[in-house]
């Protein structure tokens, strides 16, 4: 077992390193209209205890062949357009899509590949009938299938026993601006990157295709139910760049999440046919896209080395019952560790 794991090791990191470029391989591939960028992520360090930990982050995937470079606060300064960091680096695979472009690039292009899909088709239940599953949905009809994939992350319900207690599924907020004038556009990430921090409860943002600032954080566990739910990251977003101040918020959205104990995915396979993968931990373009094509080499050929991840018993988190409360409990103690935005001089 101990030498399976350290044999894991390098593979996983090989896999979340080549996430990025099969997401835009697919697009380029299939011609998919989609907009994007590829012009870098920066991870930005949040205080100067995190400084060294980007430097050393830089370094690591340097000598496993990536483009990186440790940038100062000056240099961030000049590429995020504010002073709000220490230190941060930059990682030249990474980038930004239209994610729901890419969703119906990859229908367009499954569908053209033969594959059926089906809408608005809730599964109600599964059933093992010798060997094959029978796959039973809200509208009555039903599928019968040798194998059956559930990736359904942080929307996981009771349609497999004990599945929805593996994970915690806190939500992410997100807003963008109307579109910035161009002497706005080039004030903030200029060079064109995509950004996300080292907090716990990390902040994330961008810009759009279309000139929006895009900002991203952890909400309320919570449905949202008005604009005020957001009010924490307009905040946020002003504090940052004063700039922004009375640039209207177009669009409010979010959604769900799934996190599991160690912050890794997660594949079960409880019953032979049935593999479940869960936990993107909000990284669920590239990851799940990777994830995607080793699980297809996987269903078809039964190698399990042809997965990054080792397949693991479903084992729900204590006390899941109590998982909203001691989830409050942890956001507020990352808030209070995080440390606040400082209002820009």
């Amino acid at each position: 077992m101990e030498k399976a794991g350290a044999e894991r090791g390098p593979r996983i990191v090989d896999f979340a390193g080549q996430t990025a470029d099969i997401v835009f391989d697919l697009i380029e591939k299939h011609g998919m209209d989609v907009p994007y960028t590829r012009k870098g992520w920066i991870q930005s360090a949040h205080t100067p205890a995190t400084v060294e930990l980007v430097r050393s982050r830089a370094e690591q995937w340097s000598k496993r062949g990536a483009e990186t470079e440790f940038l100062n606060k000056d240099e961030m300064e000049r590429r995020l357009g504010t002073r709000q960091y220490e230190a941060g680096w930059l990682d030249r695979r990474g980038g930004a899509i239209q994610p729901l472009a890419y969703a119906r690039g990859l229908t367009k292009a499954a569908i053209a590949a033969g594959a059926r899909i089906c809408g608005d088709s809730a599964v109600t239940a599964l059933e093992r009938n010798d060997r094959r599953w029978v796959v039973r949905t809200a509208h009555r009809p039903a599928v019968s299938a040798e194998r059956v994939v559930v990736c359904t992350n942080g929307y996981s319900d009771d349609l497999v026993p004990k599945l929805r207690q593996t994970i915690i599924a806190p939500n992410s907020f997100q807003v963008a601006t109307a579109p910035l004038s161009d002497n706005l556009r080039k004030s903030i990430l200029p060079d064109g990157q995509v950004t996300s921090d080292t907090r716990n409860l990390l902040l994330y943002f961008r810009h759009d295709h279309e000139g929006r600032f895009l900002m991203g954080g952890r909400g309320s566990f919570r449905e949202p139910g008005g604009p005020e739910d957001w009010a924490h990251l307009e905040r946020v977003l002003v504090k940052m760049f004063p700039q922004l101040k009375g640039v209207p918020i177009q669009y409010r959205w979010g959604g769900r999440v799934a996190l599991t104990r160690d912050f890794l995915p997660h594949l079960h396979e409880p019953e032979p046919g049935l593999l479940i993968d869960i936990g993107c931990m909000g990284r669920g373009v590239g990851l799940q896209t990777a994830m995607g094509k080793v699980m297809a080499d996987y269903v078809a050929q039964g190698d399990e080395k042809a997965l990054p991840f080792p397949i693991v018993p479903v084992k729900p988190l204590p006390l899941h019952a109590f998982h909203k409360a001691y989830v409050s409990a942890i956001i507020a103690w990352y808030r209070l560790t995080d440390g606040g935005v400082k209002q820009a001089a």
